[in-house]
């Protein structure tokens, strides 16, 4: 509006001056009400985005992450598998057999199981006989292979004698011989072995009995027989391993899902060098782990990844650094943290000054080298969290904690978990990763991807129990194929000292 126009409404009098000032108070609330509603949509927008932000990043990283940044299985890759990248320097020796290093080849035997001998009849120039002409030496050749595979049949036969007192006396028959007609233990500890450990499906494996064996009555009920037996022989070794894992003073524990009667359940491990014991259960946490009987009461040191219900048990603790390394990996990789690329660094070298002071006899580090790794760890902490401040909030303040990003996540377990992550470096006894336990985990996985689901909760825990007596039996140098013919003909292998 202009002067002009200002004093034109002043001088129309005091009825078009109220008229023209109620119009513009009408239109300046009016404005200001589509100002508040703009402002408020405004900050919803903020709030939407900010939301979406966070959501793209989300989905940026899961796209990022495999097995080498993260705790996915290498089977989720897909076929573009990622290039291995290693953490350690390039060595400086070349790849294959070292220098000294026994090779592994076929070497001749003194005393062959047959000998054929080749002689030598007519001469090759003229023709005349040798056949009298004794050699002049004798050129050998040894050719291993295997005997034609074929069933051996033995009948027993006990003797019935009537007393002239008139009591009928039968002889005893040895305890492979209990029905008129079965399979040996031979045949069983094969069936077993190929199925629980080799891991061959049901089918498969009764088609190979047959071929190779010519067992024509050998069926999948027939070997689910052998693998209940099998398991039920094997219950008092099951309960003295566990008791042996519940007593050591460094364990290895870990979990993963197996499905079985078509639902979800949980299969628990507890390893050390020694010894492997298996438990699968409904649940995965707490529930699991006091059914369990284990973790209630031990006493050492339980290494394992940051599964939170570990650590409502009251023993030590130590963190599995191979899984904190995959988190780094992800941060240096993807979002250029440059803290993670240094805590990789600084824990690979508490790693390798611990297997030079273990090499040198050591038990631990010196004091003096655990103060000084100890500084450089918590100062790589505080730079991490200096280049991941706290973030601002948005939209409305919500009851419970905020939510933090995952580099702040991970410094917040660093920070809070430090004695657990460097446990290896006090105590040798201790790993630096939890590589024992996955690996006793990782044939279970695989039976799974062979032969799918468990069809009976019991088919299961036969399975547990079978592969936990194999698996010790191998960590103590024992033939899997010899440990388990010893449980059929009575004898199974049972670790006597608890060496962890």
């Amino acid at each position: 509006m202009t002067r002009q126009e200002a004093e034109a409404i002043y001088d129309a009098g005091k009825e078009t001056v109220v008229r023209v000032l109620l119009e513009l108070s009408r239109k300046v609330d009016q404005l200001t009400a589509d100002f508040a509603a703009l402002k408020a949509e405004n900050a919803a927008l903020r709030t939407e985005c900010q939301a979406l932000r966070d959501r793209v990043q989300t989905l940026e990283e899961q796209v990022a992450k495999d097995s080498h940044n993260s705790h996915k299985p290498p089977s989720s890759d897909g076929l573009a598998k990622p290039k291995p990248k290693s953490l350690r320097p390039p060595s400086e020796r070349p790849t294959g057999g070292q220098p000294g290093h026994a090779g592994h080849t076929l070497r001749m035997v003194e005393k062959p199981s047959r000998t054929v001998r080749h002689a030598v009849e007519r001469c090759a120039q003229c023709g005349r006989s040798l056949l009298r002409q004794p050699p002049d030496n004798v050129e050998r050749r040894q050719v291993f292979d295997l005997p034609e595979p074929k069933l051996e049949v033995t009948e027993h036969q006990g003797e019935v004698k009537t007393c002239p007192c008139g009591c009928v006396n039968r002889a005893a028959f040895p305890p492979e011989a209990s029905a008129p007609v079965q399979y040996g233990p031979r045949v069983k500890s094969v069936g077993v072995y190929l199925n629980q450990y080799q891991l061959l499906p049901f089918d498969r494996l009764a088609e190979i009995m047959r071929d190779l064996f010519a067992c024509d009555s050998f069926s999948q009920g027939t070997l689910a027989n052998f693998n209940a037996d099998c398991s039920r022989r094997l219950e008092p070794v099951d309960v003295a391993i566990r008791d042996l894992a519940a007593a050591s003073p460094v364990a290895g524990f870990d979990e993963t899902g197996v499905r079985a009667t078509g639902a979800l359940h949980w299969l628990h491990t507890v390893s050390t060098q020694l010894l492997t014991w298996y438990y699968a259960h409904k649940r995965r946490g707490r529930v699991a782990m006091d059914a369990a009987g284990i973790l209630s009461d031990y006493r050492g040191c339980a290494v394992h990844d940051f599964w939170k219900s570990y650590f409502d048990y009251g023993c030590d603790h130590a963190l599995c650094n191979g899984h904190l390394l995959r988190e780094l990996v992800f941060l240096w990789e993807e979002q250029t943290q440059k803290w993670a690329k240094d805590m990789i660094d600084h824990l690979l070298g508490i790693k390798d000054a611990v297997e030079r002071a273990r090499a040198a006899g050591l038990t631990a580090l010196p004091r003096s080298d655990q103060e000084r790794f100890l500084k450089g760890y918590e100062r790589i902490v505080q730079a991490g969290y200096a280049q991941n401040p706290v973030a601002p909030a948005h939209g409305p303040k919500r009851r419970g904690r905020r939510k933090q990003s995952k580099a702040r996540n991970l410094l917040d377990r660093f920070r809070d978990h430090s004695d657990s992550i460097l446990a290896f470096m006090r105590d040798f006894s201790v790993p630096f990763d939890n590589n024992q336990s996955e690996r006793d985990l990782r044939m279970m996985k695989l039976r799974q991807k062979i032969s799918g689901t468990f069809r009976s909760f019991d088919a299961l825990v036969n399975f547990c129990r079978i592969r936990g007596y194999v698996s010790t039996a191998r960590k103590n140098g024992l033939n899997a194929l010899d440990a388990l013919q010893r449980v059929f003909i009575g004898n199974p292998f049972v670790p006597a000292v608890n060496t962890s």
